[in-house]
């Protein structure tokens, strides 16, 4: 299915919820461009833009990149896009961003991946990596053939320090933290769609059908208005 009409769209949800990969079926299934924020930021920062080098010097000493700044990265990105629908991802993270983007953009809806801290924390602390490769495993689902190793080399695994207990129950709650406010206005705005779930292959058929409801109703309402 190929949208038709401009569609443009929010994903959210906590580290570990399955946002990458339900993202990724968005934007092959309907056709949308998927917009990364951490990825828009990386390649400024390595690019040196006068946003990547701003954003830097906040992150390199420990403060939170602006809003104001953030804002006008993501926006200016999306003008690029203009004649395309898309769903954007990573931002906004706080209400302030929000409100930029309302201010630039027209949002048809936000889905919102609601998966339980508990299941988040066993599904990322059960990551294990191989550094050389990328080749990830998990404990839980799809454990390398002997424990440790990696199934090609032999070589040792490893779990990144994003991935140990403390360090994803501190994740989570910062999360939870800055983006409530951040649901509660698409909510006020009757926007929010949540999806609730601990496995993404049940969640994926329940946002699936949701989008193909509300697509098929902007392109009817767009041919109704012409």
């Amino acid at each position: 299915m190929v949208v038709r009409a401009l569609f443009r769209a929010v994903i959210m949800g906590p580290p570990g919820s399955g946002k990458g990969t339900v993202s990724d079926r968005i934007t092959k299934t309907f056709g949308l461009a998927h917009l990364s924020s951490g990825d828009v930021l990386r390649v400024n920062i390595k690019a040196k833009t006068e946003l990547g080098l701003l954003m830097k010097s906040c992150i390199d000493h420990g403060q939170l990149v602006p809003d104001d700044v953030i804002s006008r990265l993501i926006l200016g990105e999306l003008r690029n896009m203009e004649q395309r629908g898309w769903l954007l991802d990573g931002f906004p993270r706080t209400v302030p961003q929000a409100e930029a983007l309302d201010a630039a953009f027209s949002i048809d809806t936000v889905v919102n991946l609601d998966v339980p801290f508990q299941t988040i924390q066993e599904r990322l602390t059960s990551r294990w990596v191989h550094l050389p490769s990328g080749r990830v495993y998990n404990t839980s689902f799809n454990p390398p053939k002997v424990p440790g190793l990696d199934d090609v080399t032999g070589e040792p695994l490893v779990q990144r320090n994003d991935d140990t207990p403390e360090t994803v129950a501190r994740r989570l709650k910062a999360y939870e933290n800055q983006t409530q406010p951040v649901l509660e206005y698409y909510r006020s705005k009757g926007l929010l769609e949540t999806f609730t779930g601990t496995e993404t292959n049940k969640i994926w058929p329940n946002v699936h059908a949701f989008l193909s409801r509300k697509l098929s109703s902007g392109i009817q309402e767009a041919a109704e208005n012409v």
